[in-house]
Parts: C-alpha cells; structure tokens; sequence
C-alpha cells in the first residue's frame, strides 16, 4: 500500500489524501474534531433512487451520492474520536442518524451532548407533493475531554439558520457545507490557534472557517477528487488577507467527576 499522500499548505493548514482510520492515529491529538462524514445508508438510498433525480423545477438534476455510507464504519469512527480529540466532536448526520451516533459515542470515554440543528430556510421542496420536505439537518456535539465541557456561547441553543444555497457555494461537492454555517460552529466551539480536524474534509468549507478564523486545520479526505478540491479551495483562502494566528490556548486537563 502506498504512503499517504500530504499536502502542507502552510505552517499552519496540513490536508492528508486517504483513509481517516489509518491516518489519524498518526498525527495524534487534536484539540477538536468538526466534519460532515457521509450519511446513513437510508439516506443514500433515498438520494440514489432515480425518482430523486427526476427535477421538475428545471434545477440540476439530483445525482446519487458517489461515496459509501457510514454504517460500517460509524462506532469505529467514534472509538477513534474519542481517543484522539481533547475537546469536541462535532458530527453532521441525517435525522435517523442520531440515535446511532448517540450510541456509538456512549460507547467510548467521550460523552454525547446532544443532537443540534441546522435550519436550511431555501431548502429543496419536496417536488413530487407526497409529503413534507426536509428543512433542516443535524449534528451531534460530544465532549471527549476531561472535566467540565467548555464552548463560547454560554445558554445558547443549538439551532444553527444558515443558506443551503448562498451566493458564495461553489456547488461542485454534493454535500458542501456553507462557509458561514462551519464559522459558526468553529466561534462557538473552538478557541484561537487551537488545531481543528476534519476527517471527512469534502469540499473544504471547514477548513477555510478555521483559516478565516485563526485556527490551525488537518483534513483528512479519501477521494482524490474531493482532496484536490479542498486543497484548491483552501489555498484560495490562505491567500486572502488574514490576521496573524494568536498562540494555542493551554487546555488544563481536569480529572473526570
């Protein structure tokens, strides 16, 4: 098997090519994890049947998702965030991968939160009339570090309304995340300098959050195609002017209650 491929895009922005199994125990700790990995095998049904990819609105047509889904590999995945974050897990999901995720994280040291939401206000109508549309999409928060957990938002809830669709996505990955919606969660969950994986790295949205925020980011994507966009996509953002990254903020490590 041949070595991973890395592309160092600068001091601070490392984005590796394969496996996220095999390639985090390698690096390490990292201070949080945030990423989008692929849905539920009930949701790649749905978006893969060729009654999804009928449009009747004159919109691109809807194309089957061209990864596999996270079933088998969910609680493996969880075993191994737990182990090498410090802080959060941050975990999109479909609605029917709550209870899942849940599961898998209570399984490991870390501990489940809650499930979050993100409201999609310019969300796809359900085009055949049979039935409501989806309008939002969830994310689980875990804490895997010691102690009390700590973010930046104080009582705020975990409701998140952000565009699907704003002027600024790009629209070539089929699951990009705005760029706005992964800055929040970046403000809220994440401190300045600390360093921020993607294990499931796409389009790259989380990654120019962390840049455009000053964090520090190693992504992590299998597909050469997606690797090279995100690489593209987050050098495009290293050379916008940005402020100087602070240093790492010292986590003290409490034992647990």
């Amino acid at each position: 098997m041949s070595a991973p491929r890395k592309e160092q895009l600068s001091d601070d922005v490392t984005i590796w090519e394969g496996d996220c199994l095999q390639i985090l125990p390698e690096i390490g700790e990292v201070d949080h994890i945030i990423c989008d990995p692929p849905y539920e095998r009930i949701m790649h049904e749905a978006k893969s049947g060729a009654a999804r990819r009928i449009r009747t609105d004159g919109r691109t047509e809807i194309t089957a998702l061209d990864f596999a889904p996270i079933d088998e590999i969910r609680d493996a995945t969880a075993g191994l965030f737990a182990r090498v974050s410090v802080g959060w897990a941050i975990i999109f999901c479909a609605p029917e991968g709550v209870g899942r995720w849940a599961d898998a994280i209570n399984a490991t040291p870390a501990k489940y939160k809650r499930a979050c939401v993100w409201v999609k206000p310019d969300s796809t109508p359900q085009l055949n009339g049979q039935g409501p549309a989806m309008g939002a999409e969830n994310f689980v928060v875990a804490w895997c570090g010691r102690g009390y957990a700590r973010w930046n938002a104080g009582g705020k809830r975990g409701v998140y309304t952000r565009l699907t669709n704003p002027p600024e996505r790009e629209g070539t990955h089929p699951t990009e995340k705005p760029i706005k919606l992964m800055s929040d969660l970046v403000t809220d969950f994440t401190q300045p300098g600390q360093l921020v994986c993607d294990p499931f790295c796409g389009s790259g949205s989380t990654g120019i959050a962390c840049v455009n925020l000053g964090r520090r980011f190693v992504g992590i994507e299998r597909d050469p195609k997606w690797f090279d966009l995100s690489c593209r996509r987050i050098s495009e953002a290293l050379k916008r002017p940005r402020l100087p990254l602070p240093e790492p903020v010292k986590v003290k490590q409490e034992a647990f209650l």
